[in-house]
């Protein structure tokens, strides 16, 4: 059995709000701290992966982002990488301040855009015992790349004007988070619109924009390279083919890893979150987790 309540933590000049589930067996139980990708909140197949973890004796500190989901912040839907970046490092500092829990036992777990996060969080820090990093951004310019030329030239536009909002103090323009195949959208491949809404509880209204002066911001992050400053294990899980974050610069950024472990899925990007893909990449997880950061 395992309890789920609601903390928040200050970060910044304002509040993140997160989960913090707890095995009930008395057990100082290690805690890994986990957030979404890019745009996305806790209620987005977030809470599945922890409850796996923590009827696996693992503590799990579930946290959205400032500007997103319950946390505070302005304005809303702002994708700021230092920003979130600052998020994980205050998610670290108050994991460690729990009561009950092992806090010197600190697991990091992200995915998409927070698969990259984790790794610059994991080299920042220096003591966190582990680290989960599943289908990973690891490099700006290879997922710019990868965007359809149309997608390209939709999203430009509204880039710079957001860009000229942010300047002059007013209210971010927007642009889609996933759209049909070439639209304008952050995320335009094939499986993005479908796979997005797959990870949507039923009938949830989430907001699916983000400021675009983001499509700037990614050209300019690369995530990867912290790879080999991490001295704790390290599991990659990796998507082939990822039409969000290529597959080939993220194992060549995983390769470099000292204690990188690498497991490569026939499951796109959004795939990895769901069904027989969720059920094999998640046992994966606690296998590598019981082996490195043990419960007992």
């Amino acid at each position: 059995m395992s309890t789920r309540r609601d903390v928040e933590f200050k970060s910044g000049e304002t509040t993140c709000a997160a989960w913090l589930y707890e095995p009930n067996d008395g057990s100082r139980a290690p805690v890994i701290v986990m957030a979404h990708g890019l745009g996305g909140v806790r209620e987005m197949r977030l809470d599945a992966y922890a409850e796996r973890f923590v009827e696996a004796g693992y503590a799990c500190l579930v946290f959205d982002y400032r500007n997103f989901g319950a946390s505070g912040g302005e304005p809303r839907q702002l994708v700021h990488i230092g920003m979130q970046l600052a998020d994980w490092a205050a998610a670290i500092a108050f994991a460690r301040t729990l009561d009950g829990v092992d806090t010197s036992r600190i697991v990091l777990w992200g995915s998409s855009l927070s698969g990259g996060h984790v790794l610059k969080a994991a080299a920042a820090d220096g003591n966190i015992a582990a680290v989960v990093s599943q289908g990973p951004f690891t490099d700006g310019l290879a997922s710019a790349m990868a965007m359809p030329l149309r997608t390209t030239i939709g999203v430009t536009p509204r880039a710079i004007r957001d860009v000229l909002a942010a300047i002059r103090g007013a209210a971010p323009v927007t642009v889609p988070l996933v759209a049909e195949y070439r639209g304008t959208a952050l995320m335009a491949s094939r499986d993005a619109l479908a796979g997005y809404r797959s990870l949507q509880p039923p009938g949830s209204s989430l907001p699916s924009e983000v400021a675009a002066r983001f499509a700037f911001d990614i050209l300019r992050y690369f995530p990867g390279r912290a790879a080999r400053r991490i001295a704790a294990p390290v599991l990659f899980c990796v998507c082939n083919p990822d039409t969000v974050a290529p597959t080939k610069q993220t194992l060549r950024h995983a390769a470099t890893a000292p204690q990188g472990e690498i497991v490569v899925y026939r499951f796109g990007h959004f795939e990895i979150y769901v069904g027989e893909a969720f059920e094999r990449v998640v046992s994966d997880q606690l296998a590598f987790l019981r082996r490195v950061i043990p419960t007992g």
